[in-house]
């Protein structure tokens, strides 16, 4: 008999070798909950660590000690976790994961070491603990989906109609441009594909394009078709043809675009097509594709065998660093697909985020399509330079840039800029008059004289990177007076805008809200921000119980994140003395990939992020220390150190943890992560609103957790919708391409695709036959798997 054990049990060595090794991981994990449970106590966090660190760390100094009451002391302290974990999250499934699985573990390890008899050979405790954690796994595994509220669905007041013009007329046979139609909708009048049959869809090609990736891979591509041609470029931008029924390819054209010119996230998101209405049909070049690079050049090939275009530009190129200087390789790029309105290509360009505050210009300017030559250039602090500067001068620098992709309106000759925010994103002192008016914003440009027409702005003198990062949608807009020209258009910050296209009034209703002050500029700070009543997706703000992790250790440093940063909702200022808490973060809400409109319906579909950024100021004087320079910096390191960005020429460099991400690749933030929804477009009233994606392909380390639980994931690429009532998306890191209900948000059908889905799918039709395509390239920053594949997708032939 060992006395040690208190005289009732008698241990083989086995059992001694478990209790040994149960107490010391519990002394392990007690040690390391109750250090960091008294500093998250030091900031006013919750006491639950602190308390149950101690208890885990007697029960396991017990158990080392091989006795039975420290088992007995865990399961007690089981016990109080579950109760506690209830209080704090009731009967959310994944709130319940970083409270209740490392628990859950220890206590099958305290139920296999509870003596099952005593040496009296009576029945001992052991049956206690079996049923405790039977009861427990299987009484969450039964309540918690039973506690799950079914997702509300409202029907659309919305009558079906006509909510569009000759100009902005949707796609159908045909997918001409980037976003569809030339109202960039995302929806086609195609109806083939219904709700009913869309579970018989099945790939019917694959092209693969070749071309290896570089480091800062992002195929974002949505090609377009005309005639029996489907157009789109690679992630160096080399522009592709292939047959629209076989996907077999006629040909491809290769800028040479230096590899040194990629940037972090390089990618082609679309290319333009151009009949010039002046040339001979048939005549080389009277078609053509017209393409920006990652050189900031742009190029227009033959539509039908590839080769340059010789009398646009210099043989077949424009230079658009021409006036805004010499800069290194990467900085200037162009991501987006020109636009085309009145026979002028109009673009603008992406400067690479965070480098310094005297970055290259924001010009935005036009080319004639069919000679090149410049037809305006806005600089919003020199409007007197209407084509290039004089010779030794450039554009304004560090001015607010287009970098996503633009919309036009052919009958009113104007276009339509999402703008950015200026070079130097969280600080603004230095900032001029004007790019305080136009960053964050749109902007209406007169495309024959390149002035602005109106502007509207979304943020006030924006330091958060709140981009207006989404290509407008143009419609019919239902009203009491009847229908208006209008634009739509979403934002990083969740907020859906409805504004008169020719005016920029907003349709709806617009509050200022008073938002928190102080920060690193506390003179700088509006007192109140403007808000979207028409819709919006942003969610309550963050507490500190929606911390989230894959343990309580991990959920544990989340909270003490959480607790340390300034926050005080949306907009909160930028700090230095601390961290801060963006919610939504700069990767949104929504971004690129836009919303979809379904004209025919009165139905918009907006899919987003439901994540936050943390970060904080680095004092100038640290990043030096820590050698954070930007790029044209001699003593410039690639890559440079950690997640910081230089802002060289301010004060402050910048820390962002895009997607508040810890140190294990966990979010910080609770499920779900991306969602889906569904508004009604006459009133802007929520249809429905659900998690976008599963778990089975996500985890910690890059693991899978094979778990097809719809968890919602971060998402990138936007959504297609069709008259018959369908919405095709990829965009989310699970790697699936999905065609949901329109009317109800439920997915009808799903396919695993080869690499990741970050792009937003197109439709055509062919022959009689309805196609749906999408690019699986993968995307870096997703960390998705990469490839080269475009694949289409339709229903079997009849016979």
């Amino acid at each position: 008999m060992n006395s040690s054990n208190e005289g009732s049990v008698r241990h083989s060595p086995i059992h001694k070798l478990g209790m040994l090794g149960f107490g010391v991981l519990l002394i392990i994990a007690g040690a390391v909950l109750a250090s960091l449970g008294f500093k998250l106590v030091r900031l006013h966090g919750s006491p639950y660590y602190l308390i149950i660190g101690g208890v885990w760390l007697l029960s396991g100094l017990l158990t080392l000690l091989r006795r039975s009451s420290g088992i007995y002391l865990y399961i007690l302290s089981f016990i109080a976790t579950l109760v506690w974990a209830l209080w704090e999250s009731g009967l959310n499934g994944w709130a319940l994961v970083p409270r209740l699985d490392l628990p859950l573990l220890f206590l099958l390890f305290a139920v296999l070491l509870m003596p099952a008899r005593s040496s009296e050979d009576k029945k001992a405790y052991r049956r206690y603990g079996v049923a405790l954690f039977v009861f427990t796994v299987a009484g969450l595994g039964v309540a918690v989906p039973l506690a799950q509220k079914p997702y509300s669905v409202e029907t659309a007041t919305t009558q079906p109609g006509s909510y569009f013009d000759e100009v902005t007329k949707p796609a159908s046979q045909d997918w001409p441009t980037y976003g569809g139609g030339h109202g960039a909708q995302r929806f086609s009048a195609l109806s083939q594909i219904t709700p009913a049959n869309v579970s018989q869809l099945h790939r019917v090609w694959t092209y693969r394009t070749g071309e290896d990736h570089s480091p800062n891979f992002g195929n974002e591509l949505t090609p377009i078709k005309v005639g029996d041609t489907v157009y789109g470029c690679t992630i160096r931008h080399k522009i592709f043809a292939v047959n629209a029924a076989s996907g077999k390819q006629i040909w491809m054209f290769d800028p040479k675009t230096p590899a040194e010119f990629s940037p972090p996230n390089s990618a082609c998101r679309g290319v333009s097509y151009y009949a010039n209405p002046q040339a001979q049909a048939g005549k080389m070049c009277a078609a053509r594709i017209i393409v920006g690079t990652l050189d900031a050049k742009i190029v227009a090939v033959d539509a039908h065998t590839g080769q340059l275009c010789e009398d646009f530009g210099n043989h077949g190129f424009v230079d658009l660093m021409q006036g805004l200087g010499n800069w290194p390789a990467g900085i200037v790029s162009i991501t987006a697909a020109p636009t085309i309105v009145r026979g002028i290509v109009v673009s603008g360009q992406q400067v690479m985020d965070g480098q310094l505050r005297s970055a290259p210009s924001g010009v935005v300017r036009g080319y004639d399509a069919v000679t090149g030559q410049m037809r305006f250039a806005w600089d919003m602090e020199q409007p007197e330079i209407k084509t290039i500067p004089a010779e030794g001068k450039t554009y304004s620098l560090g001015t607010p840039n287009m970098w996503s992709t633009a919309v036009g309106d052919e009958k009113l000759g104007l276009i339509y800029l999402p703008m950015a925010n200026s070079a130097g994103d969280y600080y603004s002192s230095t900032r001029m008059p004007e790019e305080r008016k136009y960053s964050s914003g749109i902007t209406a440009l007169d495309v024959t004289t390149g002035k602005p027409r109106w502007v509207y702005q979304f943020v006030k003198n924006d330091v958060w990177d709140y981009d207006t990062p989404a290509q407008p949608s143009l419609v019919d807009f239902p009203t009491a007076k009847g229908p208006v020209p209008a634009l739509i258009v979403t934002t990083k910050q969740g907020d859906l805008w409805v504004l008169d296209r020719r005016t920029g009034e907003p349709l709806h209703k617009v509050d200022d809200q008073s938002v928190p002050q102080g920060g690193v500029e506390p003179a700088e700070r509006a007192p109140t921000q403007r808000r979207s009543l028409y819709s919006h997706t942003q969610k309550p703000n963050l507490t500190e119980k929606m911390m989230w992790g894959i343990s309580p250790i991990d959920q544990l440093v989340c909270r003490i994140q959480y607790r340390a940063a300034n926050y005080q909702g949306i907009f909160t200022p930028p700090s230095a003395n601390k961290p801060w808490i963006e919610y939504p973060g700069n990767n949104g809400g929504s971004d690129w990939g836009s919303i979809s409109v379904d004209v025919h319906n009165g139905v918009i579909i907006e899919n987003y992020n439901d994540l936050p950024s943390y970060s904080k100021l680095v004092p100038r004087a640290v990043d030096d220390a820590l050698g954070v320079f930007w790029m044209g910096d001699s003593r410039y390191k690639n890559p440079p150190p950690g997640r910081n960005r230089p802002q060289a020429g301010l004060p402050y460099g910048q820390d962002v943890n895009t997607g508040w991400v810890s140190n294990i690749g966990v979010i910080c933030k609770q499920p779900p992560f991306g969602m889906i929804k569904a508004i009604d477009l006459g009133t802007g009233k929520t249809l429905w609103d659900r998690p976008l994606g599963t778990a089975e392909k996500n985890g910690p380390w890059g693991l899978h957790s094979m778990l097809p639980i719809e968890i919602g994931l971060p998402n990138n690429g936007g959504v297609l919708t069709t008259t018959s009532g369908l919405a095709f998306i990829g965009a989310t890191t699970d790697d699936y391409l999905r065609a949901i209900d329109v009317k109800t948000g439920n997915t009808l059908w799903k396919d695993s695709l080869p690499a990741g889905g970050q792009a937003t799918p197109m439709t055509y039709e062919v022959n009689g036959r309805q196609f749906v395509i999408i690019m699986a390239g993968g995307h870096h920053g997703m960390m998705t798997p990469e490839g080269d594949y475009v694949i289409a997708y339709a229903l079997p032939e009849k016979s």
